[in-house]
């Protein structure tokens, strides 16, 4: 596994960041076990996850997949510092009006929260899920800070934020002389573009911010799965998901996919390897984050390390991953 530094930060990460989303949720303990023990094995050592995954799913308070994490780490007598954990808050953890938002009366007790299930008393990285537009940012950058002061949090990143947020957050930071966001978690994927590149993408690459995007395989299609006239797979993600439905019957979507192929079958690997590397390849980016309920789809996916595309074959990507920006 390559390492790669995280923007402006002393960190350095695997190019490959696995995140935890279904932890509890898709996959169960000894699965999630088992995949973070295979991961560590590989030579990864970023792992992703957030206070609320997966309080969507039935019967799931939330926290479930920062719980399995910090269990991991002591049942298996991992090394704390082996490992850079990014975590994040923000999103509704409760039912009362305080109990969601990136206000400090949220935030605080929300990093208390995630310190107790990871067992451990600081994460690397502590992101903004969402942007609350209700909340001063001078607030929220503020406990930010405080929590840095206090050793609970090393680096700050955000999640979601449109570039005229991001610079804004930069800003206050700067003239206020808080910690500032250091990295990015983006919706970037080939087949979803334009939000990242429009503008995002120049302020990452000129504020030297980490990039982390995710969804990588845009929800699975990328895996060449999903072909046109072709059912959709049973118990697949694709089965309620109308934009996996909409990239599958259209012909950016399947001429992606057969270019995904061709270049891939020249390198020895997959449709979902070499669109990880199509990601991996463009020097703003840092680790995408994937996701594995098994340890099999795990190691295809960690078989995009160290896999870069040529010149030719990213701009051959690009001209057929290119989407309305209007």
């Amino acid at each position: 596994m390559n390492y790669r530094k995280l923007g402006n930060t002393g960190l350095k990460v695997s190019e490959l960041c696995l995140g935890t989303m279904t932890f509890l949720w898709t996959s169960d303990e000894p699965a999630s076990f088992s995949v973070l023990s295979a991961f560590a094995g590989a030579g990864g050592n970023f792992l992703d996850t957030a206070d609320v995954y997966s309080r969507w799913a039935p019967n799931n308070p939330g926290g479930t997949a920062e719980t399995v994490i910090g269990k991991w780490l002591r049942d298996t007598n991992r090394p704390r510092d082996r490992f850079i954990i990014a975590t994040k808050g923000r999103s509704q953890m409760g039912d009362e009006p305080n109990d969601a938002g990136a206000s400090r009366a949220h935030l605080v007790p929300a990093l208390e929260a995630s310190l107790r299930r990871l067992q451990t008393d600081y994460v690397d990285l502590y992101q903004i899920h969402w942007p609350d537009m209700e909340t001063p940012l001078e607030e929220t950058l503020r406990a930010l800070d405080d929590m840095v002061s206090s050793g609970k949090v090393r680096y700050i990143g955000a999640s979601n934020y449109p570039a005229w947020y991001l610079m804004k957050s930069l800003w206050i930071s700067d003239v206020r002389d808080y910690v500032r966001f250091e990295s990015v978690q983006p919706h970037y994927n080939l087949m979803h573009r334009a939000e990242f590149e429009r503008e995002l993408m120049d302020v990452c690459k000129d504020q030297r911010l980490g990039v982390i995007p995710y969804s990588p395989l845009a929800g699975g299609f990328l895996t060449g799965k999903y072909r046109k006239g072709q059912p959709i797979p049973s118990g697949s993600r694709g089965e309620n998901n109308e934009r996996i439905r909409k990239y599958a019957e259209s012909e950016r979507g399947q001429l992606t996919l057969g270019k995904l192929e061709e270049i891939g079958i020249a390198h020895g690997k997959t449709i979902l390897q070499t669109a990880l590397a199509w990601l991996l390849t463009n020097p703003v980016v840092t680790a995408p984050i994937i996701g594995a309920n098994t340890i099999e789809q795990l190691n295809e996916s960690l078989g995009a390390a160290g896999y870069r595309l040529t010149e030719a074959e990213m701009d051959a990507l690009n001209k057929l991953g290119e989407e309305k920006r209007d």
